[in-house]
């Protein structure tokens, strides 16, 4: 009879382990609701890409900052920043506060929101050793901004090099 016991009481525990792990994993931050607008234009003065060329591990983490100018007249919120790795992070600068940090994973309820005639800088920082020494060689690196600019939903930033020891 206590073997019983035990076997069922296992099974319970077993069950309610794996649905808690569910709800656990699939429990985000959920996605900010935006309204498209017609007059928020997310305009990138210069190139959308960037080549750091050689990046030498031993010399530490790279950054590029790309400039979000906001052409219109409607504020134009930025949200859903993310990156294509693990190795890269991303976060946005708006009239000199930081956003926090975003990677690849999970979704974020924050919003920058960016004035007519004003621009944001988005930062992006690779950090070469991240794979460890064996991961050596050219990469190819993505960053995406949602916006609410009706004709530009996204933003993408692609940026390349080549790590070596």
């Amino acid at each position: 009879m206590n073997d019983k016991k035990i076997i069922i009481l296992m099974i319970i525990s077993t069950i309610v382990s794996l649905f808690g792990g569910i709800f656990f994993l699939t429990k985000t931050t959920s996605t900010p609701q935006i309204t498209v607008s017609q007059n928020a234009k997310a305009y990138v003065p210069n190139s959308t890409s960037f080549d750091w060329g050689i990046i030498p591990m031993s010399k530490g983490n790279v950054t590029k900052a790309f400039t979000i100018k906001n052409t219109g007249t409607d504020t134009l919120k930025l949200f859903n920043i993310k990156t294509s790795c693990h190795c890269t992070k991303a976060y946005s600068t708006i009239n000199g506060t930081d956003s926090p940090s975003f990677g690849m994973d999970g979704l974020s309820s924050w919003i920058g929101e960016v004035s007519g005639g004003k621009e944001a800088k988005l930062t992006v920082v690779f950090d070469p050793a991240y794979h460890g020494p064996q991961e050596v060689g050219p990469i190819n690196r993505f960053v995406s901004v949602e916006t609410n600019d009706k004709a530009n939903t996204k933003l993408t930033f692609t940026l390349t090099g080549n790590v070596i020891k």
